[in-house]
Parts: C-alpha cells; structure tokens; sequence
C-alpha cells in the first residue's frame, strides 16, 4: 500500500521499540518521516537502515521536554518538506517506582517528558498544520492512562493526562481540520519493558491478565497508528483506541 505516499510524518521517539515500528510503518506506506530522538547513536543506526532500505527521512536530534528543541526539529521538517501531515506523538518513558518513594526529581522527570513533552510537540506541530490547513495527531498514551497500576503513580498520571489533552486537542482543533485521537497500548514487548520486566513476570501476566495469551508487539501499536493517520479513519476525532490483547476486558 501507498497510503501516505503524498504525506510528511513527524515521529518523536523514533529511534526504537514502537517509534521505529510507527516510523517503518509510515516509510513503508510512502510517507516522507521525520524521525525525531534524542539519541545519537540509535538515531544514527535507524538512519543507516531507512536509508538503506529506500526511505525518505530526516533525522532530528531533539529532546521533547525542550519545547525549544522541538520547535527547532518543527522548523527543520517543514523546511526540507514544507509541512508536516501527520504527527506520531510517541516519545515517552517509564520504569517501576512505589508511591511513598519517588522523589520530587523523578516525578518531574517523568511528567516533563511524557506530559509536558506530549504537550510541546503537539502544540508546535498543531501551528504548523494550522497554517497548512489540516493535518491528523496520534498521541501514544497507555492503558495505564486507563486504570491504574502499582508502582507506576508517576507514570499513570502523564498516560492519563494524554487521554484528556487528546480530547480537548480534538475539541479546540476539529475546526480547524485537525484530528486527535490517543492509542492505548497495554503490555508491549519492548527494550524500554524488557528492561523493567523479568520472563517470569511476563509469562504470569500472560496467563492471568491477557485473553489472547500473548504480548503485544511494536507492530501491532504501528497498525492502529497507520489507521488513525488514514482516510478510513476520517470521523474518528477526540477518541482512544486500545492495543491489548483484551486485558481491559476483565
């Protein structure tokens, strides 16, 4: 498929796990991809493959909770391309820490990029796309922006913030001929949750939270963004679309 053939994706957190897969999925339907990190040497590395693969892309080195590096990687974009139609908002971290010990610093660290950085690049790009006349946003929330999970308070609260600002984006923004929506993924297998989660954990959280009786991979989560950002997917503004695997179903 060439669904995005004539499009310009702008991709934060795109140098691994599910922001390559976006970043891939969008470069294999036609997009032009901007992908934004704040890694050299991953950006480097995806750069190598897309290229490599015959890709048109652009690598920015920014870090979200900057907004002034993101306006920079903004500029950069529309410079080369001349607009941005598709944002895949997906930067984000997060690792296990109880309630009655995350210190102030790690409560910030995780709000000022999940939240305040989902906020930055959202805003600089709506203002491009504003001057364009039009364009569609996917913010990466969770479901953890959904319900709530032990040892994640920092981490819930910027997932659940996304849900909101993606409603109130599309609310703001629907007349604009901007569409928001959020993706929700529950657990994919990752380097950032390979990290956090032992096999033994994820082989329980299979069997006792997931109907399906698998974990989600990058590519799944890239599937729901490509249709967000399609045509199919031209009423659909202001809504949430979970990935995963049923577990919200319990």
């Amino acid at each position: 498929m060439a669904r995005f053939s004539s499009k310009v994706a702008f991709i934060t957190g795109a140098s691994r796990g599910i922001g390559k897969a976006i970043a891939e999925r969008f470069a294999v339907e036609g997009a032009k991809v901007a992908i934004v990190s704040n890694s050299v040497e991953e950006l480097n590395a995806v750069e190598q493959q897309f290229i490599n693969e015959g890709y048109e892309i652009l690598p920015l080195l920014a870090d979200v909770s900057d907004s002034s590096q993101i306006e920079r990687a903004v500029e950069l974009t529309v410079s080369q391309w001349g607009r941005i139609d598709i944002l895949a908002n997906n930067a984000g971290i997060a690792w296990e820490e109880e309630f009655l010990d995350i210190t102030d610093s790690n409560w910030r660290k995780m709000l000022d990029v999940n939240l305040n950085g989902m906020f930055y690049t959202a805003q600089r790009v709506s203002r491009q796309m504003v001057k364009q006349g039009g364009g569609t946003i996917i913010n990466m929330s969770s479901t953890n922006g959904i319900v709530g999970e032990k040892n994640y308070a920092h981490y819930n609260a910027s997932k659940g913030g996304i849900v909101l600002l993606t409603k109130t984006m599309a609310l703001e923004l629907g007349a604009r001929n901007i569409r928001v929506n959020a993706v929700c993924p529950g657990y994919i297998q990752t380097p950032m949750s390979e990290a956090i989660d032992s096999a033994e954990f994820i082989e329980e959280y299979i069997r006792n939270k997931i109907p399906l009786g698998k974990v989600g991979t990058p590519a799944d989560v890239a599937g729901a963004f490509a249709f967000l950002a399609s045509d199919d997917a031209a009423f659909i503004t202001g809504t949430t679309i979970v990935v995963d695997g049923g577990q919200l179903a319990f």
